[in-house]
């Protein structure tokens, strides 16, 4: 399965040693669930954009520290790109920013958390079990950074799972299109780092919360199988 990275950020070369490239990390999370994975990595902040959506057989759109409404051409472009992928019915799957722009794109609403900004571990409480939710987790537990959330769902969406501090944890809409609000590619000593550089926009209060969090065990193989056999399964 060839799968296209919609690269909307990455790594800071200085804590790379702590988990590689978003590239890597994608690689590391997918490649025992994926037969034959291969990753294209598209930049999409510096212009790139897949030639055609057949280019692929799925797309995996990355986190960001931009939002999804900031006003920058490639944003723009990006909104277009997973309007035409929801038109064709291709596979996305959206991490965090993917999560917010596969809302933002088809018509729902993404604004900044009345409640802050969501980091460290957090549980999602699955609210509808899907067969490709396999193995079976009620409430699996990965990592989170953000600070915007999906307000409004575009038509056709289906709510899958939320979390306390997050009403909308990961949604579908129909039947080609995941969004995922949390990040099971991120390593805990690279949410760490992340964490202690934003102390002063997250709080200082959050961030020692979210830092106590990262010695939990995460579900991040569950969350990753589910990520391939969402890809995968007949339709």
């Amino acid at each position: 399965m060839k799968i296209g990275l919609l690269g909307c950020d990455d790594a800071p070369p200085h804590l790379r040693h702590l988990g590689g490239t978003y590239r890597d990390m994608f690689r590391r999370l997918l490649e025992p669930h994926v037969p034959g994975l291969e990753l294209a990595w598209f930049e999409l902040r510096a212009g790139e954009l897949p030639a055609a959506v057949d280019a692929c057989d799925a797309y995996i759109c990355t986190g960001s520290r931009y939002s999804v409404y900031d006003d920058r051409e490639w944003i723009g472009k990006l909104k277009a790109f997973v309007r035409t992928l929801h038109e064709t019915k291709k596979l996305f799957v959206g991490v965090c920013f993917g999560h917010q722009m596969l809302a933002e794109a088809l018509g729902g609403e993404v604004k900044p958390a009345d409640y802050g900004w969501g980091v460290g571990v957090h549980e999602m409480k699955v609210v509808k079990p899907e067969p490709w939710m396999d193995p079976p987790e009620e409430e699996p537990k990965i990592q989170y950074m953000h600070s915007d959330q999906v307000q409004r769902l575009p038509p056709d969406s289906t709510v899958l799972a939320q979390a306390a501090h997050c009403e909308v944890a990961m949604f579908r809409v129909g039947d080609t299109m995941l969004g995922i609000e949390g990040h099971p590619e991120f390593p805990a000593a690279y949410v760490e780092a992340l964490v202690n550089l934003r102390k002063d926009l997250i709080g200082e209060a959050r961030a020692e919360e979210a830092l106590a969090s990262l010695g939990t065990p995460v579900d991040d193989t569950v969350v990753a199988r589910w990520i391939a056999n969402f890809l995968m399964m007949e339709r």
